[in-house]
């Protein structure tokens, strides 16, 4: 079997075997495009053809090749983490154009944001707190593999911070509502990451209104939610006090992130 075979015969989206014929053969992925007519050994096959079917019946593309790219960082990725979207690249952003010194990322899973935030801001102390352990090893994983060094916290959104302030706050909670028919779609990515109650708004409830007592003066809250809970996100933060209250939207125009300050 050859580069060209295997890409044609393999039934998954051309791109995404491209990748997956790199990673089981040791080739870039430039390689694979420019040679189609090299011979692919028998144990790259074996390897390729179990990554294709694994990939036909749904499984993500990240947890097979273990990784996962976000602003940046290549991320190692497990079904015990979110898979990084790019939509949250806009929380980094929004960050980034904040004055900080300390910063709490609350849900860290994979740690995506919070090690885009010490990538840039090498001298902030970034604390990243989530309620799984496992994804908890995950982000000591990728803190240890990309030297930067970030304290993690085990416990449910801002309990483990105690009595702490922080010039910023961020998460990307769960808020999905339950029984939203999308998923379906994303049953290899853990529930807890993604479920949020009835109408996929309690986590951001929860949050929003612990987050003003973890704030510095002139600090700030920065949210991600889901399409069409701008509106709601930004009552919850008027509600807990915050002041400047605003909603951005991401590159597809949908308001993605919304945000105040104490």
């Amino acid at each position: 079997m050859t580069i060209g075979e295997a890409l044609s015969t393999s039934g998954i989206d051309p791109r995404e075997a491209r990748l997956l014929l790199a990673r089981a053969s040791g080739f870039s992925e430039a390689a694979v495009t420019a040679y189609p007519e090299r011979a692919v050994p028998a144990e790259t096959q074996t390897k390729f053809l179990a990554f294709a079917a694994r990939r036909r019946i749904g499984e993500p593309v990240a947890y097979i090749l273990g990784c996962k790219e976000f602003y940046g960082l290549e991320l190692a990725v497990t079904p015990a983490v979110l898979i990084p979207r790019p939509e949250t690249e806009l929380l980094v952003e929004l960050s980034l154009a904040k004055e900080f010194s300390t910063v709490a990322d609350l849900g860290t899973g994979s740690g995506a944001i919070a090690l885009a935030l010490k990538r840039h801001r090498p001298k902030a102390r970034v604390v990243a707190v989530d309620a799984s352990a496992a994804a908890l090893a995950v982000a000591r994983r990728n803190s240890v593999r990309l030297n930067l060094a970030i304290e993690l916290r085990h416990g449910r959104w801002l309990e483990p911070l105690e009595a702490e302030r922080f010039d910023l706050i961020v998460a990307n909670p769960p808020y999905v509502a339950a029984g939203d028919p999308h998923l379906a779609d994303l049953r290899y990515e853990p529930a807890s990451a993604l479920v949020a109650g009835a109408d996929g708004m309690d986590a951001l409830r929860e949050i929003a209104a612990a987050a003003p007592a973890h704030l510095e003066r002139g600090g700030w809250v920065l949210l991600e939610h889901g399409m069409g809970q701008d509106a709601a996100a930004r009552r919850l933060l008027e509600q807990s006090g915050l002041e400047e209250v605003a909603s951005w939207p991401d590159l597809a125009g949908i308001p993605r992130v919304s945000g105040g300050r104490r």
